[in-house]
């Protein structure tokens, strides 16, 4: 799970910058402008709608293959041993419980315990995990991590999150512009008072936009921090609630021993094992002990 956020979200972040520079390319800030609707926020709604949702889209649909790529990650084709036609196994058969198609099933060269999913739909996934993993927890544990996973493929977290990040793009791209003028204006100031066309608009855009970016990072941060629980919950159900707290309570001894986690920056909100970050509004994961209190309350 750590993974797969932190990817989307650089993927996605690259991505809305790059629209920026095509968006100045082709003009469009100049047309809205000629026609009054350039620092008007419902004039420039659809076309950052397109663009925002656009961008999210896109962040979505490359979501499997970049994971595969940034993680080195080798999809099972046919198992060639026992531990990989079980983990075949195990998957297919909680994905037929939770009544989503069958996700491809890897393994990646890692030391630490972690594993993530992700994908376009519930029903074209990923779930990978690490040879740390493998090699540390036993079966049962296993068992519960790839029955998190599975749940969040099958809570549909994964367009839940493009939705999110597609809404938050729209109002980064619509309030960076609207920002961008007004700063322009006040520091680049032109003659008959005209400014939002030259480098200054340009660069306020900018930094506006990464500046907004940051704060909606931190909602994606919360809606990730909160489907952790219900994936957490959804691992007890496919596998057996204490199999999900020994997993948990595994992943505290590697937390404690402080081990690094050696997914890839912008995967980690997808792991199964997240880092705590400098303050909980930055966080991807709730602490472990919280997720393990979470489970053991009377149900």
């Amino acid at each position: 799970m750590f993974t797969r956020l932190m990817l989307f979200g650089l993927t996605n972040f690259a991505i809305l910058i790059v629209i920026t520079v095509v968006w100045q390319v082709l003009g469009l800030d100049q047309v809205l402008y000629a026609n009054g609707v350039s620092a008007n926020i419902v004039g420039i709604l659809p076309i950052a709608l397109a663009f925002g949702m656009g961008g999210s889209i896109v962040s979505l649909l490359l979501s499997k293959r970049m994971a595969l790529m940034s993680t080195g990650a080798k999809v099972i084709e046919q198992p060639n041993n026992n531990v990989e036609r079980w983990l075949l196994e195990t998957v297919h058969r909680q994905a037929r419980e939770a009544g989503i198609g069958e996700p491809d099933v890897a393994i990646y060269n890692g030391r630490e315990m972690n594993a993530f999913a992700t994908g376009a739909s519930r029903n074209n996934a990923l779930v990978a995990v690490s040879t740390g993993l493998l090699d540390n927890m036993n079966a049962d544990e296993v068992e519960a991590v790839l029955g998190h996973e599975v749940s969040h493929v099958a809570n549909g977290d994964m367009i839940t999150l493009s939705l999110i990040q597609g809404v938050l793009n729209t109002f980064v791209i619509i309030f960076s512009r609207v920002i961008g003028r007004m700063l322009d204006n006040m520091l680049f100031r032109r003659e008959g008072g005209q400014g939002g066309h030259g480098i200054g608009y340009f660069a306020m855009t900018i930094l506006a936009e990464v500046l907004l970016g940051f704060l909606a990072h931190m909602i994606v941060m919360a809606f990730s921090r909160y489907r952790e629980f219900r994936a957490d919950e959804g691992g007890a159900a496919l596998s057996d609630r204490s199999k999900m707290i020994a997993a948990l309570r595994r992943l505290q001894s590697q937390q404690s021993a402080d081990r690094p986690v050696q997914l890839p920056e912008e995967l980690h909100a997808f792991g199964i094992f997240g880092r705590n970050g400098v303050g909980r509004l930055f966080m991807s994961h709730p602490p472990l002990e919280e997720r393990i209190a979470a489970l053991q309350k009377p149900h």
